[in-house]
């Protein structure tokens, strides 16, 4: 065995793990739940706790921690020891199936959108089984999800874990219809590609904004920037190689399959792309990176930054979620097959999909939705706020010959006939990938590509598996009732091309034709936060997440106050530091510099040589004129802010951090960056765009 092998998932305690330390009929109880979704006893509970434990102290560890996913985006978590006294003055090390299965963290300050008041602190921490522990800083982490007192969701992973549940039972039905007994369970899976810039710890330390706002809120364009695209799956840095090297190790050590690693389109900017695991495991996994990229970054003198944009100017960072279906006995529900009963469950698990992205385009846009991924979408580098598909020429032309009940005579001359729902056979990659589409298909599955490098992936996959599941579950209950079912199914994958295929797009989306067409097709454009977020509470919305069990509309509402306080307070979070640095390093430069000029001109004067002052004069006119231009936008930044602090409503409030605050930082840095290449360095002492992209090359 490698050393690779045997450090692979060291630090997880997996079902390797489990199957060595268990007894066996506690084992096949633990899998029984983690397969099935079964209650687990606590007699279970308590014998898995013990061997957990004896594990985890074997390795150094003396505490462990519920480890979640409040609505903050990041992680949460509480330690405590196993340490418990004897009763002789000493202590022993204990952890029971009660602590394994259950926590009580203070659940007042954590994020509910009005579920919890303040004073209500008490909240709970609940096992996940399906994911497995693991050891991180000599500490044992336990995933899990996190509820309120009155049991409604506080976090990120319950939702996910029920709208799994709810794709799960819908594609059961459907698959029931084809005559498929043998599958017990369908599941979600996801890869989800991690972008990311790394710059010189030394330069982000000075730089607030960076360390405030984790974007650059100030920076003069460089002379060079992507333009040669030399960066783009370039030789890697000797410093990026080590740090990846390290990370790797880390993250392969916590059963993170981190497998692709190149850098990217920006300079500074870098790729990590792992293997495919179930959801909710890909969830976990991701936010596990997200972390350990930070961390590890941090031992290599480096910063690692996971804003949507960073660098203004340069292309900002996203995560592609690749998103598939798949049985337990092996079937990737996107794979076209090769025998007319599969190709017409592929076509109708297509359609599915085709439909439910059309339908609930506005909550697919809710998902991606916020503050820092606004800088990016739409922005010519990254998937238009307009949600559509793509499919390829082949695909789409397939879905023609359907919709209209012709012949399709593909690439190799095969033919098909809708009658007898025969799909021709075509390797996977029959066309091109298109890097612009929001929502691609590739393959075997489909890429999201809109999700912004900070996000958790947790809820645009609760939104993506909720919509598919609405649909099967329409189509379920119609073929169900149907007396023909070849028939119906063909009229209903006709009529779903028909009816949806304005949704499909393979051109290019970061066209100007492309918004003008999609308004002609009379496709959502919702271009800001507060514009998607608009959209989030209608009857239609609330009525799809109640029925699948998803959202209570409590928890829905609630979810909406804390996307939308979350984004106000990140302008103007970003506000006060903008105004905080122009004060206390803009400011001062540009006056320093201004009297440096004033004080050489009246020297020359001095000396008699007043007619060589004229470069000194230009540069000096120049730079006071547009410090005076500063000094209005300043007080115009700070009015705006004074304005709508006094809205009460959260989203007019937020429309106006948008139309008002937003805008007016827009203009402020405008002339500030104008300042800086005038200024001498000697003055201007934040770490420019130049030093920073080029900092480890």
């Amino acid at each position: 065995m490698s050393e690779i092998n045997k450090r692979f998932g060291c630090m997880v305690f997996n079902d390797a793990v489990m199957a060595q330390r268990l007894p066996k009929p506690i084992y096949k109880a633990l899998r029984k739940t983690i397969s099935a979704g079964t209650h687990l006893e606590l007699d279970v509970a308590n014998v898995v706790a013990n061997a957990m434990k004896d594990w985890a102290v074997e390795r150094g560890v003396t505490h462990y921690t519920h480890w979640f996913q409040p609505m903050t985006g990041v992680t949460a978590e509480k330690h405590d020891s196993f340490i418990t006294p004897d009763g002789n003055g000493s202590v022993i090390m204990e952890f029971s199936g009660k602590e394994l299965v259950k926590g009580e963290p203070d659940a007042s300050s954590l994020p509910s959108g009005g579920l919890r008041a303040t004073f209500e602190a008490r909240g709970y921490t609940a096992w996940d089984p399906t994911s497995y522990a693991f050891i991180k800083n000599n500490t044992l982490y336990i995933p899990t999800v996190f509820c309120s007192y009155g049991g409604e969701a506080l976090d990120k992973k319950t939702p996910l874990l029920r709208s799994m549940e709810a794709l799960d039972k819908q594609a059961l039905r459907v698959l029931r219809l084809f005559g498929n007994q043998s599958v017990s369970r369908v599941i979600t899976t996801v890869g989800a590609e991690q972008e990311y810039f790394l710059i010189d710890r030394a330069l982000y330390e000075k730089r607030r904004d960076l360390i405030n706002c984790g974007r650059t809120l100030f920076g003069a364009r460089p002379p060079k920037g992507q333009e040669l695209e030399d960066h783009y799956f370039g030789a890697i840095p000797a410093r990026v190689k080590a740090f990846m090297r390290d990370l790797d190790e880390e993250l392969w050590q916590l059963g993170v399959m981190a497998k692709t690693e190149h850098n990217e389109t920006a300079p500074a900017q870098h790729e990590l792309a792992p293997v495919f695991a179930t959801t909710n495991i890909a969830a976990d996994h991701n936010q596990l990176m997200m972390e350990l990229m930070k961390s590890v970054a941090q031992k290599h003198d480096l910063a690692c930054l996971l804003h949507e944009k960073p660098f203004a100017g340069m292309n900002g960072s996203g995560k592609h979620n690749n998103w598939s279906l798949t049985t337990d006995t092996g079937l990737n529900l996107l794979e076209p097959g090769e025998t007319p009963f599969e190709n017409a469950q592929f076509l109708l698990f297509l359609c599915a999909v085709i439909e439910a992205v059309d339908e609930y385009q506005p909550l697919l846009r809710i998902s991606v939705a916020s503050a820092g991924n606004d800088h990016r979408l739409g922005a010519h580098e990254a998937p238009p706020a307009i949600i559509s598909m793509f499919l390829g020429d082949e695909l789409s032309e397939i879905l023609n010959a359907v919709e209209a009940g012709t012949m399709y005579i593909g690439k190799e001359q095969l033919q098909m006939e809708i009658g007898a729902t025969v799909l021709p056979h075509f390797p996977k990659d029959t066309t091109d990938r298109n890097r612009t589409s929001p929502f691609a298909f590739t393959g075997n599955k489909f890429e999201f590509r809109s999700l912004g490098s900070t996000q958790s992936i947790s809820g645009p996959n609760t939104t993506l598996n909720t919509i598919v599941a609405e649909i099967l579950s329409r189509y379920a209950d119609r073929l169900e009732q149907a007396d023909d079912f070849k028939h119906a199914l063909k009229t209903l994958i006709r009529e779903t091309i028909s009816q949806h295929k304005r949704i499909i797009f393979n051109g290019n989306n970061y066209s100007d034709e492309w918004v003008e067409e999609a308004e002609r097709r009379g496709l959502y454009n919702l271009r800001t936060t507060p514009e998607a977020l608009q959209e989030y509470l209608t009857p239609q919305h609330i009525a799809l997440f109640e029925k699948h069990g998803v959202y209570t509309e409590t928890e829905l509402r609630a979810r909406c106050a804390v996307r939308l306080s979350k984004y106000t307070k990140t302008i103007h979070i970003e506000a006060l530091t903008m105004l905080d640095m122009l004060n206390k390093e803009i400011i001062p430069a540009v006056i320093s510099y201004e009297n440096e000029l004033a004080k050489l001109m009246a020297n020359k004067k001095a000396i008699g040589i007043e007619f060589s002052t004229q470069l000194e004069s230009d540069l000096l006119q120049s730079i006071s004129r547009l410090g005076a231009t500063l000094s209005i936008q300043r007080a115009a930044l700070s009015d705006a802010l004074e304005q709508v602090e006094q809205i009460s409503d959260p989203l007019a409030r937020a429309s106006a951090y948008y139309t008002k605050v937003f805008s007016a930082m827009t203009a402020l840095r405008d002339t500030a960056d104008q300042l800086e290449s005038l200024v001498d360095k000697r003055f201007w002492t934040l770490p420019s765009y130049d030093e920073m992209l080029y900092s480890i090359q």
